[in-house]
């Protein structure tokens, strides 16, 4: 039975009634520099299919090769997340036909996954936490990427012809799956878009993956069902397959528990099957959700069993860093800065570009506003996230430095990041080539001074007269000659003293 959105129970009526369980399963593709069974590049964007071999095409014959960068990131992974590590484990072949698995079957882990039984603890809005418990997390192969011509909705339903690009196929994955989240209530789709933000925030903070859900390298099926109030048996759950957007995950996570509340008021019963979910906030029916054993898994025969040594396990434990949330706190009370404008900071993604700044010399301040206000302008503009800006922290430092030596305004620094941002060079380099730096010798000032004044009688006048505001037509004029390169406070001192207004 299915229902319209207009048919949806009302949210407060679905909490009065029901629990909601969820369970979330985040994809996460690695960054490393090649694939996970062979050394095709893994760069995103290239032309479709230039980043394939005979491994990743699945030609008979061709056998895969272990990458071991994926196994140290995929150890870290679970470490950051309290999980316990596997001494010893293998991969299977999870064995299914879909045309972007060219080999028709993934190479992932089924009851011997490399991380188990760990933990994170998600930071709230209102600054309370919250634990979700996660069941694993485990190495596989990312699938290829298939594209519907011919559907409004780009979708395989109502489309005449579909591309399949095969560079994504075999792209490190790492999927994190948590156990049933229990006893949300109310909170539960905004505990799920928590626990998503969270975990996007982690992986960064460990330079595992770029974390893009635009891009799909970080993907979230969410998983949700209903039952009834003080009821032990879960319901009839769903998952809304491959959400790419945190505020995704929560809409979606609240469409399904009015949905599924719907059909369970109508009498109806809750199908268990794949969702696809809509941008403009619904979900509508995918495929009848498979069980385990519709995948036959069984041991990857092509592949050594993967078993890390204590002492690689506790090498790898060193590297974990802070928690991101925990560091940002630290640094805001260092900082002193308030709530709002760290919230500003973390979602316009540049705490680490601000804080990596201030490490290079920069002041707090400076570093906030070039990284928080222009810069975002300049990524805006561009389409990019602004850590792909081709612009470095030290950089940035080095800029904020020349102006704090007086040797650049605000104004004149744009210039130089904007020159930096063209491929032009260093910040100092670029300043000397641009004929940038601003002008110390007060004879070129005063001559610039001397000849607005004379051209503009009226207005020395009224200086002369005690009317200093009028100053600033002279200043801007002064500032006009000399192309904004003279400082100036300077400029309107030589101003009021040459009218004897000093």
């Amino acid at each position: 039975m299915t229902v319209a959105t207009a048919e949806l129970l009302d949210y407060d009526e679905v909490i009065a009634k029901y629990d909601p369980v969820l369970g979330l399963e985040v994809h996460v593709e690695l960054s490393t520099a090649t694939k996970m069974f062979c050394p095709c590049s893994t760069t995103f964007g290239a032309e479709p299919n230039t980043q394939v071999c005979p491994v990743c095409l699945g030609m008979p014959g061709a056998l895969p090769v272990l990458n071991e960068a994926a196994v140290e990131s995929a150890i870290r992974i679970g470490l950051a997340l309290n999980c316990s590590i596997a001494p010893w484990g293998r991969f299977a072949r999870k064995n299914y036909f879909y045309p972007d698995q060219p080999k028709n079957y993934q190479i992932s882990q089924y009851d011997e996954p490399i991380a188990v039984n760990g933990y994170l603890d998600v930071p709230l809005d209102d600054g309370s936490t919250w634990r979700v418990e996660i069941e694993r997390a485990h190495m596989e192969e990312d699938t290829g990427k298939l594209t519907h011509l011919g559907s409004e909705t780009g979708r395989i339903a109502g489309a005449t012809t579909s591309l399949a690009d095969f560079n994504r196929a075999g792209v490190p994955l790492i999927e994190i799956v948590t156990k049933p989240i229990e006893g949300t209530g109310a909170r539960a789709p905004e505990i799920a878009r928590a626990y998503v933000t969270a975990l996007r925030d982690l992986l960064r903070g460990l330079d595992v993956s770029d974390v893009r859900m635009d891009q799909g390298s970080m993907r979230c099926d969410a998983n949700a069902s209903l039952k009834l109030k003080g009821a032990k048996e879960f319901g009839t759950r769903t998952e809304t397959k491959n959400v790419n957007s945190l505020k995704s995950v929560e809409v979606a996570v609240r469409y399904e528990m009015r949905r599924q509340a719907a059909v369970l008021e109508a009498g109806g019963t809750v199908t268990q099957e794949t969702r696809h979910f809509h941008e403009d906030g619904y979900t509508s029916p995918g495929r009848a959700k498979e069980t385990a054993e519709d995948y036959r898994y069984f041991p990857e025969p092509d592949l050594e069993p993967v078993a890390p040594s204590d002492e690689l396990v506790e090498r790898l434990r060193a590297t974990i860093p802070e928690l991101p949330w925990l560091a940002r706190k630290r640094i805001q009370q260092d900082w002193g800065i308030s709530d709002e404008v760290m919230r500003d900071l973390v979602n316009n993604g540049v705490i680490e570009l601000v804080t990596a700044t201030v490490s290079a010399g920069a002041s707090s301040e400076s570093a906030r506003a070039w990284w928080g206000n222009f810069l975002v302008q300049k990524a805006n503009e561009s389409g990019v996230e602004v850590s792909a800006l081709p612009i470095t922290p030290a950089q940035v430092a080095a800029v904020v430095k020349l102006v704090d030596e007086g040797k650049l305004s605000n104004k004149l620094a744009r210039q130089v990041v904007e020159g930096v941002l063209a491929g032009e060079g260093e910040p100092e380099a670029v300043m000397t080539a641009r004929g940038l730096a601003l002008v110390r010798d007060d004879s070129l000032i005063q001559a610039a001074v001397d000849e607005a004044l004379a051209a503009n009688p009226d207005i020395a006048e009224k200086i002369r007269g005690g009317k200093v505001q009028a100053a600033g037509a002279i200043v801007g004029q002064v500032m006009k000659a000399t192309k904004g390169q003279a400082d100036a406070a300077r400029v309107r001192e030589l101003v009021l003293a040459a009218c004897g207004a000093g």
